[in-house]
C-alpha cells in the first residue's frame, strides 16, 4: 500500500527540530515533483509539498528540479516523450517565481544519450522549450545494481553504460551545447564513472548521491572495507576537474543506515554521527567549490525530516569558513546550474 501524506507527516513530526541558522540562503539542487500513481511507495508530491517542506524553518531560495522518470507524454515520437515531464514541471516552476516562496529555479531532464546526434539536439531543443528558459542539463543515470540484491530500483538495464561509445559522445554534445551532465549510480560501478568523466573533459558532470554506496544485501558485512574503497574511488574521481559533486541521497534504504524502518526517524545529530565521516571525505577531496548539499526529497523523507536534513548539514559545516559554507550551501549549485539569484540571496 502506498504511504499517505498524512500517515508520513504523523511520523516525522515525532522528531521536530528549530532550524538552526534559519537566516542563511540555501540553493536545494535536487529534489523530485510527481502526482504519483496507485500502488507508488511515496505519496504524490507537488509544489505545494515542496514548499511545505522548504518552509520548515530552513530559508531555501531556490531548487533544481531533478528528473525522476514522471510525468511523461502518452503518445508522440519515443524519444521525445521525457518532454512531457520538463513540461509539467515548468508549469510548476511558473507558479513558484514571484511567489515569495522558494522558487524552482531549474530543471534537470532526461534524455536518451545514446542516441544519434540529431534525434539528441531535437530531444534537447525541445526541452529548452518546454522549461520556459530553466532547461540545465540532462540525467541518464548508470545505475545498475549487478547482484539484484540491493532492493532499489536500477536506472538503466546497461550494466556498462559508462564505457559505451554512443553513450558517451552524447555526454560530449551536452558539453557543446552548454548543458551539464548528472548521474546516480551504486559504488561498484565509480571506476566506469571516473573513466566516463576523462574521456568527456569538456562536459560539466554532476555525481548525485556520493555515488550511491550500498550496505545491504550482497553489499553488507563489510562496512570497513567498503568504505576505504569508496574514499578511494573518490580521490580518484576528484582528480576530474569537470566533476561537482552533490552531498545527500545518503539516507535511501539500500544506504543501509535503516531509519526508515524505525519507530521514529533520525534526528540531525543521529544523521551526522553516523554519516559524518562520508561528508567529510567528499568536501576533503573535492573541496567546497566543488560540494553542494542536495536533500533529494521526497526520496530521503523515507528517513528523515526536511529540517532535519538541513540542521544536519549546517553542524557539518559548523567547522568550515563562512565563504566555504556559502558555496556549500548555494554557491556551488548556482554556479554549476548557471542559476539567477533570487530574493537579494
Amino acid at each position: 500500500m502506498a504511504l499517505t501524506r498524512d500517515a508520513q507527516r504523523t511520523w516525522l513530526d515525532q522528531v521536530p527540530e528549530a532550524a538552526i541558522d534559519p537566516e542563511r540562503p540555501i540553493v536545494d539542487p535536487h529534489h523530485h515533483l510527481w502526482r504519483g500513481v496507485a500502488g507508488d511507495a511515496l505519496p504524490p508530491y507537488l509544489l505545494e509539498d515542496l514548499w511545505d517542506d522548504t518552509g520548515s524553518g530552513h530559508r531555501i531560495v531556490q531548487t533544481v528540479f531533478m528528473e525522476c522518470g514522471a510525468e511523461y507524454a502518452d503518445d508522440g515520437p519515443a524519444h521525445l516523450r521525457c518532454v512531457g515531464e520538463t513540461a509539467f514541471v515548468a508549469g510548476l516552476a511558473a507558479r513558484s517565481e514571484g511567489s515569495g516562496r522558494t522558487e524552482i529555479a531549474g530543471i534537470v531532464a532526461h534524455a536518451d544519450l545514446t542516441t544519434d546526434a540529431a534525434l539528441l539536439d531535437e530531444t534537447l531543443d525541445a526541452h529548452a522549450e518546454a522549461a520556459g528558459g530553466r532547461f540545465r542539463g540532462i540525467r541518464q543515470g548508470g545505475a545498475h545494481d549487478a547482484t539484484g540484491t540491493a532492493g532499489w530500483l536500477n536506472a538503466t538495464d546497461d550494466p556498462e553504460l559508462y564505457a559505451r561509445p554512443a553513450f558517451r559522445a552524447g555526454v560530449a554534445r551536452l558539453g557543446a551545447r552548454g548543458r551539464s551532465y548528472d548521474t546516480w549510480h551504486y559504488h561498484p560501478q565509480n571506476a566506469g564513472f571516473r573513466d566516463l568523466a576523462v574521456a568527456v573533459p569538456d562536459t560539466q558532470l554532476v555525481l548525485d548521491h556520493f555515488g550511491s554506496p550500498i550496505r545491504v544485501g550482497a553489499y553488507a558485512g563489510d562496512d570497513a572495507g567498503a568504505f576505504a574503497a569508496w574514499k578511494a574511488d573518490m580521490v580518484a574521481i576528484a582528480a576530474c576537474p569537470n566533476v561537482a559533486v552533490k552531498l545527500g541521497g545518503l539516507a535511501m534504504p539500500p544506504n543501509g543506515f535503516g531509519w526508515h524502518e524505525r519507530e521514529r526517524p533520525a534526528s540531525s545529530d543521529e544523521l551526522v554521527a553516523a554519516q559524518r565521516d562520508y561528508y567529510l571525505h567528499m568536501i576533503d577531496c573535492f573541496g567546497p567549490e566543488r560540494c553542494m548539499f542536495e536533500s533529494n526529497f521526497p526520496v530521503d523523507k523515507l528517513s528523515l525530516s526536511y529540517a532535519v536534513y538541513w540542521n544536519a548539514m549546517k553542524k557539518l559545516a559548523a567547522e568550515f569558513s563562512a565563504a566555504e559554507q556559502d558555496a556549500l550551501f548555494a554557491g556551488t549549485a548556482r554556479r554549476v546550474y548557471r542559476l539567477p539569484e533570487r530574493h537579494g540571496a
